[in-house]
């Protein structure tokens, strides 16, 4: 089964490096980004080195593309095969830790949402399963990035 990632919308660089880095550590083949979500590299072709430094060069190590007809094209991904998981809090979420992937699909397909608002209605509707993590403090959510860590290491186990 291919693993991938799906960055909708994320605003900063920082976060989009660090969670090419965390996927790079949990074995994921593919990135795609889409919306506003910075690009490895800017409007030139040129890398940017305000990701570089927080990836540590992952960008490099995992294949990536960007997706420019959302929800469209991950609706094509599904009819491939792929099963798209999206991290969000939502009244249909499940705690991430009990998600079990249909190991039969070609592709699992994690996604991450705008950092503030998440995925809006339409997307959650495509979704395979949405997961979310238990959140225990006074505090209703994690960074991004933090977030992407641990529910990466539990769905892409």
């Amino acid at each position: 089964m291919k693993k991938s990632v799906w960055l909708h919308n994320i605003r900063s660089v920082h976060n989009v490096g660090s969670i090419f880095r965390t996927a790079d550590a949990v074995g994921v083949d593919h990135v795609y980004l889409s919306g506003y979500t910075p690009l490895p590299i800017d409007r030139f072709g040129r890398q940017r080195k305000d990701m570089k430094k927080i990836s540590l060069g992952a960008e490099k190590s995992i294949s990536w593309s960007q997706l420019h007809n959302i929800p469209n094209d991950i609706q094509a991904l599904q009819k491939k095969g792929a099963n798209l998981v999206c991290v969000e809090q939502d009244e249909q979420s499940i705690p991430y830790d009990r998600f079990k992937a249909n190991r039969e699909c070609a592709e699992l397909i994690l996604a991450m949402g705008e950092e503030v608002n998440g995925f809006g209605e339409e997307i959650l509707k495509i979704s395979d399963a949405i997961v979310e993590i238990p959140m225990r403090g006074e505090k209703e959510s994690l960074n991004v990035s933090v977030a992407f860590g641990v529910a990466a290491y539990a769905i892409f186990k």
